[in-house]
């Protein structure tokens, strides 16, 4: 008879305390590599999730736009089927829920130290109970923080430039409504698509952040970036409810913690290497960023439009909400 020693009978005794006997895995989506913020952010979840949860949930992290894009991710989430948790642009909500967007809205916020404001307040929680309502999956927490500029194929610095620019934008009504609105001419086009929209002609800009800009390598076929600082993110950590609801009321408040703590990682993450990502492509000669001279313009023009919009969602307090923190 084989004899087991001491050591490694204690060795396997610990394995089995530490490691629960069902554990739940959770199946997650991103469009990213490890390096991109968002995944960070995904990551950073996973860990306090999995360290309050006692180790009972487990995760398995799809990167690289594996399972599709993020307008798949949610709809999946929605239906409760094949993923559990992504980051989404909340444009990509608004099949289900019309308010969502709004917390994307262009021109919504006046610099990053009110968006993160916003965020930590959470201000933003009327337009997740409408995604939780609507579309049966809930916002645990807010990535993002990068602010949004225009990728052109040629430099657009004033409104004279910019009107009637073919550009793309994200799939909500009110992108294209904001963009017609400052006079560019906006459509929509899927983001795996951009790269060669702007190659052929199709359109002459789009709009991004400085990771996505990095990640999808716009600058090659846009390589002037107009400074409209139109937007800064707000990414949220979706999961679906369906899964939630499977969830031990323990493991369900980790989730909850976690989600927290993702988002803030995520924030500060791509808030900070937004300026940073952007002026180390610049010395690299890959693209020339060009100050947009009139941007009080662009202000100006936006703000009877978004008033508009929040008006025929039924969110003018939530829009009167977000601008009155401070």
């Amino acid at each position: 008879m084989k004899k087991i020693s001491k050591l490694a009978f204690g060795a396997s005794l610990v394995a089995l305390v530490a490691t629960p006997s069902f554990a739940t895995e959770l199946v997650g989506a991103v469009q990213f590599d490890e390096e991109h913020a968002f995944t960070k952010a995904l990551r950073e979840f996973e860990r306090v999730a999995s360290e309050c949860s006692g180790g009972s949930l487990t995760f398995d992290l799809h990167l690289n736009s594996e399972l599709g894009l993020e307008k798949d991710y949610f709809e999946n989430m929605s239906q409760g089927i094949a993923i559990d948790y992504a980051i989404v642009s909340p444009s990509h909500m608004s099949t289900f829920s019309q308010k969502a967007p709004l917390m994307d809205m262009p021109f919504l916020f006046r610099d990053l130290d009110h968006w993160n404001a916003v965020m930590e307040q959470d201000a933003l929680a009327p337009l997740a109970l409408d995604v939780l309502e609507q579309a049966d999956v809930r916002l645990i927490g807010y990535a993002g923080g990068g602010t949004r500029n225009l990728i052109v194929n040629k430099p657009v610095t004033n409104m004279e430039e910019l009107e009637g620019l073919p550009m793309r934008v994200m799939g909500a009504p009110i992108q294209t409504r904001i963009f017609e609105a400052i006079k560019a001419a906006p459509s929509v086009i899927a983001y795996d698509e951009v790269y060669n929209a702007i190659q052929t002609g199709v359109i002459d800009a789009a709009e991004n952040e400085a990771a996505g800009i990095e990640q999808m390598k716009f600058y090659e076929v846009g390589p002037d970036i107009a400074l409209t600082k139109h937007a800064i993110t707000v990414r949220p950590i979706a999961f679906s409810n369906a899964t939630f609801e499977r969830l031990t009321p323990e493991e369900q408040e980790c989730v909850l913690e976690a989600g927290k703590a993702g988002g803030k990682l995520g924030r500060e993450v791509e808030s900070g290497q937004d300026s940073e990502k952007l002026n180390a492509m610049e010395e690299a000669g890959l693209l020339t960023t060009h100050e947009f001279t009139e941007r009080d313009k662009l202000l100006e023009l936006a703000q009877p439009v978004k008033q508009a919009y929040a008006e025929e969602l039924g969110a003018t307090d939530v829009l009167e909400s977000i601008e009155a923190v401070q």
